[in-house]
């Protein structure tokens, strides 16, 4: 079972209400331009006019009525491919979502600001509106192309995961076979050219000699956009404590998920028997369609345990005593997973969070430095790094 539901007290909700008015939340990761693009097709004009996200909606972690509840001051939107998409596919998919999330800013001015730049960000939190940055999810949307990465980052792309959940013929995914022992030539070669750029490493995803590979040769601060500590939950989407006690040195931050079966040690064992299961069915866990689809008729679906916001804070917890409060983040992958844990049901919920840390001891200064001043300055850090070159 999954530890108990903790509850926050309401002087320290208010504190947390207080805190996220005057420091901008910076989520790492949020999955709501895919989830729209499952509900009303590939058009980006058509899924991004799909819902009114002025309304509440009952069927999404995330709209603009919970960002606002939620207090969040900007967002890296992530323009996903899925790995069943590959070559000129993969390519073509990132841009249209790369387009939505345009659509979305253009259609909501009063709400959303493209920020491309950590300044940019810090303005568009003190205007009022929720810094829109974006990431790509998977490199394989490249197809091994620098000229592809390029194009991302003319389109404002900010951060690039450099693999999903197969491999790239020049990157190690955590949930693969390793082929290349990490990082290809060609892999270094886009780690140096994200660096030229401006554009964030990141290393969620990745198979650990990939994260070793990247730190050995990057000359800018990496991320990890939505992952957590494989110390508290053994998930190979997790980062192991070798890889964590490098990130002082580099400068990075861990952006902690919420994603169950990445911070529940219960979950991730039932996930490890539906992957059995889907072995046997001759079916590819890893595939996310396929898994969800599988799911709706295993007979194990109903033992799933649940994973609460206690679980999040201790891997929040575990950070803070590997690598230091200067490298945290938050990377709740919203709309990226069919549920949360207690507590953290959708993007509403991150003063609770906030505020159940609070109680726990948790200085204002060091949650303003988790909530988004960190990954604000690595993002200045990678700026930096490319200015020479640009």
């Amino acid at each position: 079972m999954g530890s108990p539901v903790v509850h926050t007290r309401a002087e320290d909700r208010e504190r947390a209400h207080s805190l996220l008015s005057r420091h901008p939340l910076i989520d790492g990761h949020n999955d709501l331009p895919w989830a729209l693009r499952a509900l009303f097709g590939p058009d980006p004009a058509t899924a991004a006019a799909g819902r009114d996200l002025l309304v509440e909606q009952p069927d999404l972690h995330t709209d603009l009525v919970k960002l606002r509840r939620g207090s969040v001051g900007g967002q890296f939107w992530s323009v996903y491919v899925p790995c069943s998409l590959t070559g000129h596919s993969a390519v073509t998919a990132v841009l249209e979502q790369v387009e939505l999330v345009h659509e979305l800013i253009a259609r909501h001015p009063e709400h959303l600001a493209l920020a491309t730049t950590a300044e940019q960000a810090e303005q568009a939190f003190a205007s009022g509106r929720i810094a829109s940055l974006l990431g790509a999810e998977g490199g394989h949307c490249i197809n091994s192309s620098l000229g592809a990465l390029r194009a991302l980052h003319r389109l404002g792309v900010r951060y690039l995961t450099l693999t999903h959940n197969d491999n790239t013929p020049w990157a190690d995914s955590a949930t693969d076979e390793p082929q290349v022992g990490g990082l290809s030539g060609f892999g270094k070669e886009v780690v140096a050219e994200m660096n030229r750029l401006g554009m964030l490493v990141d290393l969620s995803h990745v198979a650990a000699t990939t994260m070793h590979a990247a730190l050995d040769v990057t000359s800018a601060p990496v991320v990890f956009s939505h992952s957590s500590c494989r110390a508290i939950t053994d998930h190979p989407r997790n980062v192991p404590d070798d890889v964590l006690e490098r990130l002082p040195g580099n400068g990075g931050v861990l952006m902690v998920t919420f994603v169950p079966r990445f911070v529940s040690s219960a979950i991730a064992e039932w996930d490890d028997e539906l992957a059995d299961a889907m072995a046997q069915a001759g079916e590819k866990h890893t595939d996310l369609a396929a898994r969800e689809r599988f799911l709706a008729t295993w007979s194990g679906r109903d033992r799933q345990p649940k994973a609460t916001s206690a679980e999040v804070i201790a891997h929040l917890e575990h950070a803070r005593e590997v690598v230091g409060v200067d490298h945290i983040g938050i990377g709740g992958d919203y709309d990226g997973c069919p549920e949360l844990p207690q507590g953290l049901r959708d993007v509403g919920c991150y003063p609770d969070l906030f505020a159940l840390l609070l109680g726990r001891g948790w200085s204002e200064d060091d949650l303003a430095k988790v909530a988004g001043r960190n990954v604000l300055r690595v993002l200045h850090s990678a700026e930096e790094v490319a200015a020479p070159h640009s």
